[in-house]
């Protein structure tokens, strides 16, 4: 489906509506974060076994990964606060839909951009735990009809036509997951204060989903840098997130203009402005102590730029090869404790110590183009036993800066300046 002038004028004139229609206010809002093994989650089981959690954050970052591997190949393809909680290497937050407003909850994904909520009938729906979503109950509800400049495979995967001339929409993931409907608009309200609230966005209303979804959401909430995600519809240009290590704690995001943080010890790099949903940064060393590793490119038509992710939806971090086996060699160096095989089968690298409380991890430092990140032992080193602690790095042909790497951090994305910021908090706070 190609977009003739008419259609791409049509378009511009939709985004700027969109853009005119939500209501800005002073303050930022905030949404809650929550922790998927936290007691404050809905879906909180206490039989979950610290393997099947460790297995399922595994999967889910090599699920990731490999999504954005194929991502790799094609590149031509107001103020709001909110808590948000993790699940599976994910975090949720809950928002509203509709007129009368209903609230349903998604996942954040940073790796995608479609917004997109499980809708009644459901031909195929997994469980859900809330309410499934009736848009005959909405009055602000529209299909998109098929002469939409957004009915197009610029900004949804597969559209198609009905009879009555609705748009129809298809977006699978890399694990097969997949989810299905009609592409529509809707009202759509963030946060419980400083509301940011938006008459016309574009979402995807599912007739049709399967896969490794959970009842926990109802869909997922695209905030990657393509044309249909939340902060590129809301016209929200910055926000930022400081996620928690503890489970029992809610971390925050943050949208709007307030969520600019300052400070002598705040760092910023910039990411690749390529077409792609990722927010693709350069990562040119990692020191270990006084150790520096530097990137070394296996491809020789490639370079330094953008081979790293940074992603609040990957649990673990992917290094580059050439960064992880330095990162490895060094460490050893430090750690004089014996190398053991991992308890529970999932990390390549560990460590049995002999005395856990006296142990002294080194100084990890990554080094983004014109940021130094200095990591703390949380982010790189796992308990998995009392005497066992495991790197939480794999080794990858692209890099993942996950988002254990970035437990006790403000991360800021400032989508108007194309940059990445980083700096130390306690997120518990």
């Amino acid at each position: 489906m190609g977009m003739s002038p008419k259609s791409q004028s049509l378009c511009l004139a939709l985004s700027l509506l969109g853009i005119l229609d939500f209501l800005i206010f002073s303050e930022a809002t905030t949404v809650d974060l929550i922790h998927r093994d936290s007691p404050l989650s809905p879906i909180y089981d206490p039989s979950i076994t610290h393997f099947d959690r460790l297995h399922n954050d595994f999967q889910r970052s090599l699920n990731r990964l490999n999504s954005f591997k194929l991502s790799l190949g094609n590149h031509n393809r107001g103020n709001a606060r909110a808590p948000v909680k993790l699940y599976k290497g994910g975090y949720f937050m809950k928002y509203s839909i509709g007129t009368p407003p209903v609230q349903i909850t998604g996942f954040i994904d940073t790796g995608s951009s479609l917004i997109w909520t499980q809708c009644l009938p459901c031909i195929h729906c997994f469980k859900q735990d809330t309410p499934v979503f009736n848009p005959r109950n909405s009055t602000s509800y529209n299909k998109l009809p098929c002469q939409s400049p957004f009915c197009s495979s610029r900004y949804v995967e597969d559209p198609k036509c009905d009879q009555n001339g609705t748009c129809h929409y298809y977006y699978h993931y890399f694990d097969h997951s997949h989810t299905a409907g009609d592409l529509a608009t809707e009202t759509l309200t963030i946060g419980a204060q400083n509301l940011i609230t938006s008459p016309k966005t574009v979402f995807g209303c599912a007739h049709d989903s399967a896969g490794s979804f959970t009842a926990a959401a109802s869909g997922l909430i695209g905030l990657g840098r393509g044309k249909l995600s939340l902060v590129s519809q809301l016209g929200i240009k910055k926000l930022s997130y400081c996620l928690s290590p503890y489970i029992n704690v809610t971390s925050k995001i943050v949208f709007g203009e307030n969520s600019v943080f300052s400070g002598a010890d705040v760092v910023t790099t910039p990411f690749l402005t390529i077409p792609s949903a990722f927010y693709r940064v350069t990562l040119e060393a990692i020191s270990v102590g006084s150790k520096r590793i530097e990137y070394v490119s296996e491809n020789q038509k490639g370079g330094t730029e953008g081979n790293v992710a940074i992603d609040s939806g990957t649990t673990y971090t992917f290094l580059p090869h050439s960064l992880y086996d330095g990162l490895v060699s060094a460490v050893d160096k430090i750690i004089k404790d014996p190398q053991v095989a991992d308890p529970y089968g999932i990390f390549k690298h560990c460590y049995k110590v002999g005395e856990p409380d006296k142990i002294v991890f080194p100084l990890i430092t990554a080094h983004f183009k014109g940021a130094d990140v200095t990591l703390m032992a949380i982010n790189i080193f796992l308990w998995q036993k009392e005497d066992v602690v495991c790197l939480g790095v794999f080794p990858s042909d692209v890099g993942f800066f996950g988002n254990i790497a970035q437990n006790n951090f403000w991360v800021g994305y400032d989508l108007e300046a194309g940059t990445v910021s980083f700096k130390p908090a306690d997120c518990s706070k």
